[in-house]
């Protein structure tokens, strides 16, 4: 499977890890994507950014470009929400190398959300290694249940 390409957002508190990571991946041969912001401001407004990254992992996937996204904060919980708030995306907050390859593996989650206040840097660079490298299951099962959250997400409709 080829790489994919990476689109990054972060908030003021987690431009350190972002620069950092930009770097990291371009080096293993990502193509990645800054979305921003491009300055340390600490009363910086995320959300702008996180939508813009999870914008363009939905435009990439929906035009065959093998895609995902990574938004950092300091707790990734904010920069999480603001990703989910796009039709299409699935992102998930990781704390660990288990929920960083759950979220791929069980959820087909395309963006993942860390904070960067939560970790080291070497710490949260194994998590998105890990969210990154880690294929999606394709089991019956989580197909189902991601279907039906995508109902819901276009009609309305809670299917049992």
């Amino acid at each position: 499977m080829t790489k994919p390409r990476v689109h990054i957002a972060t908030d003021h508190a987690g431009m350190e890890l972002s620069s950092h990571l930009v770097s990291h991946l371009g080096g293993q041969g990502y193509e990645v994507v800054d979305h921003g912001p491009r300055e340390y401001d600490p009363l910086d407004d995320y959300p702008a950014f996180c939508i813009r990254a999870a914008l363009a992992v939905v435009a990439d996937q929906e035009s065959g470009v093998h895609a995902l996204g990574i938004v950092l904060g300091g707790s990734g919980n904010g920069e999480q929400i603001a990703a989910n708030k796009v039709k299409g995306v699935r992102a998930a907050l990781a704390w660990n190398l288990d929920t960083a390859k759950l979220a791929r593996e069980h959820n087909d989650a395309n963006v993942i959300a860390v904070g960067g206040r939560q970790h080291s840097v070497d710490e949260a660079t194994g998590l998105i290694e890990a969210f990154l490298a880690e294929p999606f299951s394709q089991d019956e099962r989580h197909v189902r249940r991601i279907g039906k959250i995508a109902v819901y997400e276009t009609t309305g409709e809670i299917v049992d």
